[in-house]
């Protein structure tokens, strides 16, 4: 099996032509393949990212079968669940709990998370693109974009702010990426049914 995850913009417009080939490039090495598209609030995640998940299997594999969600958005985590207990805490590199002191631009990073809803896709671009916090007139540090991400707290960016604000904006959340292992060793682990 294989798992490649991407953005959602991948099955569509422009996009559609490379996800159409990569979805016959793999089938010509024997897999079917299967896609759909997740958004990480529905499994835990206090974001809503959404991600489209390509799954491929060999005949010999049972079918993959789609991890069902575990909230409804009734019952997403919100920002303030998630990041509450930062709100007061001073800046500290040792937890990563530090954030750009970048200007508002025009074009970008002018976003402010939202108390009573999961945070906004988190983003790579650097520049201060990071949200604003919901509450405090600041960007949210790192430690609290790495919680919206869904990484323990104990998961150390060893970078500085720009790094690290790339390398959580381009991970897939861990939690959710849990739950579509989860799947995939099911599909492994359970014997091919036969017709």
């Amino acid at each position: 099996m294989f798992v490649v995850e991407n953005v959602k913009a991948l099955m569509h417009g422009n996009h559609s032509e490379s996800f159409d080939q990569i979805t016959q490039d793999f089938q010509s090495l024997g897999y079917e393949v299967t896609h759909n598209l997740y958004n990480a609030a529905d499994y835990g995640v206090p974001q809503t990212r959404e991600r489209v998940f390509i799954i491929g299997r060999l005949p010999s594999v049972r079918e993959f079968a789609v991890p069902t969600p575990i909230l409804n958005q009734t019952a997403w985590v919100n920002a303030l669940t998630a990041l509450q207990d930062l709100e007061d805490l001073p800046e500290n590199p040792a937890t990563n709990h530090f954030w750009s002191k970048a200007a508002v631009s025009p074009d970008q990073g002018n976003r402010s998370l939202k108390a009573d809803r999961p945070g906004y896709t988190i983003r790579a671009e650097c520049h201060g693109n990071t949200h604003w916090h919901y509450k405090l007139p600041r960007r949210m540090s790192m430690r609290e974009a790495a919680r919206i991400q869904s990484f323990p707290d104990d998961f150390i960016f060893e970078a500085k702010i720009r790094d690290s604000e790339r390398q959580i904006g381009n991970a897939v959340p861990p939690v959710l990426a849990w739950h579509i292992a989860r799947a995939v060793e099911e599909s492994l682990s359970m014997p091919v049914e036969n017709d």
